[in-house]
């Protein structure tokens, strides 16, 4: 059977080469265990959640403990654009087409999830360039750190 122009097995294959945890990724808040005592029934997370009144946010923990997929599972909810990045191999330049791009989408009523992994591997001059995008609203930012935010990430992209 043909599918695309593909074989069922080719794409078979490639699903399958998909690293296990990225195939058993929860994809949806139901499917999201662990961590109820920020998106469980009632609790101000999942208000936002549901709302889709999200502020911008810095998830802080171990490797591993889900936040990446939160921010997902987030901006799936809130049928926003989802950007991911890196802060190690991210800087000013990318932030900038980010930017632009989100703004662009803004314009046509399409809000977008910023997400930027290990942020607090930014310098100090690439957070604060981030923060007039988050006052404005361009985009709604998800960090996520397992250093504590209070050292390492700017108190202005905190509060």
């Amino acid at each position: 059977m043909v599918k695309s122009g593909k074989s069922e097995t080719f794409e078979k294959r490639r699903e399958n080469a998909r690293p296990l945890a990225d195939r058993m990724r929860p994809l949806t808040l139901d499917d999201f265990f662990g961590q109820q005592k920020i998106v469980g029934d009632g609790k101000m997370l999942k208000k936002a959640i549901e709302s889709d009144a999200l502020p911008s946010m810095i998830f802080w923990g171990p490797p591993g403990c889900g936040k990446t997929t939160l921010a997902y599972i987030i901006a799936k909810k809130t049928r926003s654009e989802f950007v991911q990045i890196s802060a190690v191999t991210s800087g000013i330049k990318d932030l900038r087409e980010i930017i632009q791009s989100a703004e662009n989408k803004k314009e046509k009523g399409i809000d977008t999830v910023f997400f930027i992994d290990e942020i607090h591997r930014w310098n100090k001059s690439q957070q604060d360039a981030l923060l007039p995008h988050i006052e404005k609203g361009s985009v709604i930012l998800i960090g996520a750190t397992t250093e504590n935010p209070s050292f390492e990430v700017r108190g202005a992209l905190l509060s």
